[in-house]
């Protein structure tokens, strides 16, 4: 496994609280979404580390262009990402899209063992785009960590309506971005609505929330 290199976002004071994001399937730690999300929790007193998987960092080394490896393996890689970042303060896992789905099958156990305060998701892969019947939704259910997912009203991995009949534990929140897709992007021709709006908006929401875990 490879050494991991964060990209640091806001100060880094003694009990700043940190939030440990990780990109989605097809795009790097320094794409335009995770960069306004990362800047935006920044402005709002949150040290934000971004880091990517072994197969999204090789490309950057000039590696050929692969699909994500086995979800177990990534499991691993954030585990490891996890113990590789010093954190004092709130301590906050989660990710874009593929990132959160990961960061939400280990957060059981990170919790439990005193390592983490919470998890947030933005754009969560409730089921593949496509396939709303191939659920990835089953340990969601059983999570025992305080947990914020950020989705748009219209995200094609999991609509408002869809999510509304899933079994979710208790301890999920969900702040629904009106008309957003799995970018929170609205259709601002349909709707009027402006995407850095509303990225400003679920900082906002995401920053307060983060602030309360411990």
């Amino acid at each position: 496994m490879a050494e991991i290199d964060f990209l640091i976002d806001g100060i880094e004071a003694a009990d700043t609280p940190t939030f440990l994001f990780a990109h989605g399937a097809g795009a790097t730690m320094e794409a335009p979404f995770m960069g306004m999300v990362a800047e935006g929790l920044a402005a709002r007193g949150i040290r934000v580390a971004r880091f990517e998987f072994d197969y999204m960092a090789a490309r950057r080394r000039g590696g050929p262009k692969r699909p994500p490896p086995k979800v177990e393996m990534l499991q691993q890689e954030y585990h490891a990402a996890v113990a590789a970042l010093r954190c004092d303060g709130p301590f906050v896992i989660g990710g874009k899209s593929m990132g959160g789905r990961v960061a939400s099958l280990i957060a059981n156990d990170l919790r439990a063992a005193g390592a983490i305060d919470g998890l947030l998701c933005l754009g969560y892969p409730f089921h593949p785009q496509g396939k709303p019947e191939k659920l990835r939704t089953a340990h969601l259910a059983e999570l025992t960590v305080a947990t914020l997912i950020c989705q748009g009203t219209r995200d094609p991995f999991g609509t408002k309506e869809e999510v509304a009949g899933y079994d979710l534990s208790e301890e999920i929140e969900l702040l629904w971005v009106e008309d957003g897709d799995h970018d929170l992007k609205p259709r601002k021709r349909v709707t009027g609505l402006d995407h850095a709006a509303q990225l400003e908006r679920v900082c906002d929401v995401a920053a307060a929330w983060i602030r309360q875990r411990r």
